[in-house]
């Protein structure tokens, strides 16, 4: 990654933060994409001026994004990398019979909008960067790695808009490689499974006990790192392309 300009989105925490840390220590410079009210100045204080960069963004925001894409060319004069690690999350029935209330519109249009569009419009943006770069001698100008979950195909009670929206990123995954094939662009998705982040730190100990032992091996959270060792892996791997890769030490999430 030496010399590599990566910008990673949702950076400022869990997966985002791994990635920015892994990427840095591998020499490469780094824009921390990430809500003006997270840590992402933080980060990118402790990693170094020289190293990294905050961009306060909201990833819907077609303003915001494209502001980001500016300060990257600015500082950095270019762009060979998006990682995709912004996004929410949520559990809700699709009706609570119990209470009589209906899943919320409002949240399942929320959801979808940050997860599916966000990550969309931060890919469609960042394109217009990367095709300035010189090829390298497979013609590639750059590379992009978005998030998606294993929610996408064993989606438990409650996540349904969650697990749409994380459907829709494995879904467009392999049309967008084929969209930009033809500018050197590839795209692969991880979809993480159990990871030790801020949203799985919220929850009572003896729960992130119980949801560890459901992994069969390593019967363990993931580490942010380890997220961060496969998207690097794709960025390293020039015949990874429109694939979806599973990152769950083998769990099929149960209802």
């Amino acid at each position: 990654l030496q010399g590599t300009v990566a910008l990673v989105t949702g950076g400022a925490s869990g997966l985002g933060r791994g990635t920015v840390e892994r990427f840095v220590k591998q020499g490469a410079k780094v824009i921390i994409g990430d809500l003006p009210v997270s840590k992402g100045k933080t980060v990118a204080d402790e990693l170094g001026e020289a190293n990294t960069v905050f961009a306060p963004m909201d990833i819907t925001s077609e303003s915001d994004v494209q502001a980001a894409l500016d300060l990257t060319k600015q500082r950095f004069g270019k762009l060979d990398v998006l990682v995709n690690a912004a996004g929410i999350a949520m559990a809700f029935k699709t009706y609570n019979s119990n209470k009589k209330i209906p899943h919320s519109l409002e949240d399942f249009t929320k959801i979808i909008q940050v997860n599916t569009i966000g990550t969309f419009n931060v890919i469609r943006l960042s394109v217009s960067l990367m095709i300035e770069n010189s090829p390298n001698q497979d013609g590639q100008k750059g590379v992009i790695v978005n998030t998606a979950s294993v929610a996408a195909f064993d989606g438990q009670i409650g996540q349904a808009a969650y697990a749409a929206s994380k459907g829709a990123v494995v879904g467009m995954t392999l049309p967008i490689a084929r969209d930009l094939s033809k500018d050197g662009i590839r795209v692969v998705t991880i979809a993480p499974g159990l990871f030790d982040t801020p949203l799985l730190k919220a929850l009572p100990e003896k729960v992130r006990i119980f949801l560890a032992k459901t992994i069969p091996f390593p019967q363990r959270l993931g580490n942010p790192d380890e997220y961060a060792m496969l998207a690097q892996h794709i960025i390293e791997n020039p015949l990874l392309n429109g694939e979806i890769i599973r990152l769950d030490g083998a769990l099929r999430m149960q209802a």
